[in-house]
């Protein structure tokens, strides 16, 4: 996207000099920052450091507390320096990306500066939809846009309306345009209704408010930047879906990498209903012939009716009517898309952002559907490079049915388009499972149990490290530890005498295993269950036998939610996957995790059990490799949650039995922090209520 950074950002110093070395650099930053030096953090920087230097990859999992995000971003800004690209940091969560951009970037720079010969540059970029689009706030276009009509259909005014309005309001007094910064937020519909995706934009070189763009202002920003902060989804845009959309880099550093395969395989994944067939015939409607437009219209609608017959789930073939309705799918799309032309009515823009947005859809439409058409070309199916499935879903009072097909797997993508580009270093709390790197580094297209000789070696520290010589991919794991005694501080409870968790909701033995605890521990407890009914129905048993505070997800914002369990100390908060992963409550206020059952995915969910097949057909454990693989790092998120300072002290109670009687609870418990570990619960409560009176 953008080409060489300033040549005055380009000096790595006043006088134009080598950079200090990293340990220098770190050692200056954590001074000015009013820290105090770290092994662990130390170890990862001077690693990160090794990797930037020899372009090999590496993974790090550095625990809670290390300050990875330093140990980083302080190797990655003097690289910066160095050359003549950004350095790009992907992360998976908007929280993250805040942090970085408003917290740590910001001091970082101030403290390096002196250092430096001048403070680094940073900036954040995220897709084009994530923006206002000023154009289209400003032209007639939202309300011919058939797709929106039900906007001005007086029983929605009321609430989308409003929101609408808001946006408008908002529109002038924003100077970012960032949809992040609207606080409190709006409906994915609303926000439609305000921004453009990459396919619709017109384009700097056609847009009449271009000078204005906030997505154009921050695609300049970041190609000046050092430090360019993003997402996961923009990065395998960028690498994998061939669309420049990141300043030129030579290195990524993926934060939360745990999540990269999971974010890789959403942007990979197309989706076809009825309505959005209908919606591109209706938005070429007045643009091109009506008997074209009309054409693909029938379509849509035919599709509509031939699913109504099918049966949800993963499919091994197409059904014939499918296959002919997708066929006429894909050739009327393709005819609405040549009638539209690109480069029609260039004089008016109401006509042109009117056909960006019908040439947007109907690309889309054409796309899916022949990728739907061309995934059962392969006889077996442990073969084929997608997995198609059939969704069934309520909208409205509506049942919604859906084509969905998406990559069997992303490691060849990676493998080829991300770890074949540049060098990668991916970090997170949570990489090793089962005390080894392999399970992901299989699902990144990393080769395992291969070495080759280093000119440089790392220490042999137990690290692990691998290559391949045909793709020369040479790669290093390291596992810097945690500034936490994981087993002073805490105790993992396995309620080994518990029954197996069922599909009739939470056992009575349960949830007085639940209450018993949370009396114990006087509150001061967060409950990750699998589901929301799960969650609901401890929530609910448990107010009706204690007298503390019980919070549940969904009495209110999550974010809302967190901040009252953190305000009150004998408060519990009870709730599903995104507590797994998103509550950071140090001290007092956590003092128990109580995790329901093992969060393995749904043994019917398409794509697990395609990918699960393809593992057993070669010669694998299917469940293993995907299924156990996913219930690791859930349960190590969720027992992360236990100690964010290190002060904390606490208890991680397993309430799946099966973590102890299976074969595969051994992985399971490898993948977990090394607590202190018990299957009784005499103790258990024993500890929590000496911890409360502490």
């Amino acid at each position: 996207m953008a080409g060489p950074r300033h040549e005055a950002q380009r000096s790595s110093s006043a006088g134009g000099g080598t950079p200090p070395p990293v340990a220098e650099l770190l050692a200056a930053a954590v001074s000015a920052l009013g820290g105090t030096e770290r092994e662990g953090q130390q170890q990862m920087a001077a690693a990160v450091e090794r990797a930037l230097r020899t372009g090999e990859h590496l993974a790090v999992q550095a625990g809670t507390g290390t300050g990875k995000s330093l140990a980083y971003l302080v190797p990655a800004v003097r690289h910066a320096l160095e050359g003549e690209q950004a350095v790009i940091v992907a992360t998976a969560t908007i929280a993250l990306q805040t942090q970085l951009v408003d917290r740590d970037l910001p001091r970082l720079a101030k403290a390096l500066e002196p250092e430096l010969g001048r403070a680094p540059t940073f900036a954040i970029l995220k897709g084009r939809a994530n923006y206002l689009c000023l154009h289209k706030i400003q032209s007639s276009a939202q309300a011919e846009d058939p797709v929106d009509e039900q906007l001005f259909d007086p029983f929605q005014v009321s609430a989308l309306g409003r929101q609408v309005t808001r946006l408008h309001e908002w529109a002038e007094k924003t100077t970012t345009g960032d949809r992040d910064e609207l606080v409190p937020g709006v409906t994915d519909r609303a926000w439609r209704q305000v921004s453009v995706s990459a396919r619709e934009c017109l384009g700097a070189a056609r847009c009449p408010v271009a000078e204005d763009c906030f997505s154009e202002h921050a695609r300049h920003a970041a190609g000046a930047a050092d430090i360019v902060v993003t997402n996961h989804a923009m990065l395998a845009i960028d690498a994998i879906d061939g669309r420049a959309v990141l300043p030129d880099h030579d290195v990524v550093v993926v934060d939360e990498a745990h999540n990269l395969v999971d974010r890789v395989t959403s942007v990979a994944t197309g989706e076809l209903t009825s309505a959005t067939v209908t919606a591109a015939a209706r938005r070429c409607g007045k643009l091109v012939d009506q008997a074209i437009s009309d054409a693909l219209l029938d379509a849509g609608e035919g599709l509509g009716t031939v699913l109504e017959d099918v049966v949800p789930g993963r499919w091994e073939h197409l059904p014939e009517g499918v296959a002919r309705m997708l066929s006429s799918i894909r050739d009327r799309a393709w005819a609405c898309r040549q009638a539209l032309g690109p480069d029609r009515d260039k004089g008016r823009d109401d006509d042109a952002t009117a056909r960006k947005f019908a040439l947007a859809l109907v690309e889309e439409v054409h796309d899916v559907a022949g990728r739907l058409l061309t995934a059962f070309d392969r006889e077996d199916p442990a073969t084929r490079p997608d997995v198609v499935w059939c969704s069934e879903t309520e909208r409205n009072s509506t049942t919604v049915r859906a084509l969905h097909v998406a990559p069997l797997s992303v490691a060849g993508l990676l493998a080829s388009r991300l770890f074949g580009r540049s060098t990668i270093v991916l970090t997170s709390a949570t990489l090793a499972l089962g005390g080894s790197f392999d399970a992901l580094a299989r699902q990144w297209g990393l080769p395992v149990g291969s070495s080759r000789e280093i000119t440089e070696p790392i220490p042999d520290d137990g690290s692990a490290h691998g290559n391949d010589p045909a793709t020369n991919l040479v790669w290093h794991g390291l596992d810097v530890g945690s500034p936490f005694a994981h087993a002073k501080a805490g105790i993992l409870y396995v309620a080994r005498h518990l029954p197996p968790p069922g599909r009739d909701g939470l056992s009575p033995a349960m949830l007085d295993e639940i209450e018993g605890l949370v009396r114990a521990a006087g509150g001061r407890a967060l409950g990750l269950f699998s589901s929301m009914r799960a969650a609901k129905q401890a929530a609910e048993d448990l107010r009706g036998r204690w007298d503390g505070t019980v919070l549940c997800q969904g009495d209110d914002s999550t974010g809302t939610l967190v901040t009252k369990f953190a305000a009150d100390v004998e408060s519990v908060l009870f709730g599903t996957l995104s507590l797994w992963q998103g509550v950071d409550v140090p001290g007092e206020s956590l003092q128990l995790v109580m995790i329901d059952r093992i969060p393995f995915p749904r043994p019917d969910d398409p794509l697990v059990s395609a990918r699960q097949r393809a593992v057993d057909a070669r010669g694998g454990n299917g469940f293993l490799t995907v299924s156990a693989t996913h219930a690791a790092l859930l349960l190590a998120q969720g027992a992360g949650r236990l100690l964010r300072g290190t002060g904390d002290r606490g208890v991680v109670a397993l309430l799946d039995s099966r973590v102890a009687t299976k074969q595969y609870g051994g992985f399971l418990r490898g993948s977990l922090p090394p607590f202190w570990t018990t299957q009784d619960p005499a103790v258990v409560r024993g500890a929590l209520e000496r911890l409360r009176g502490a």
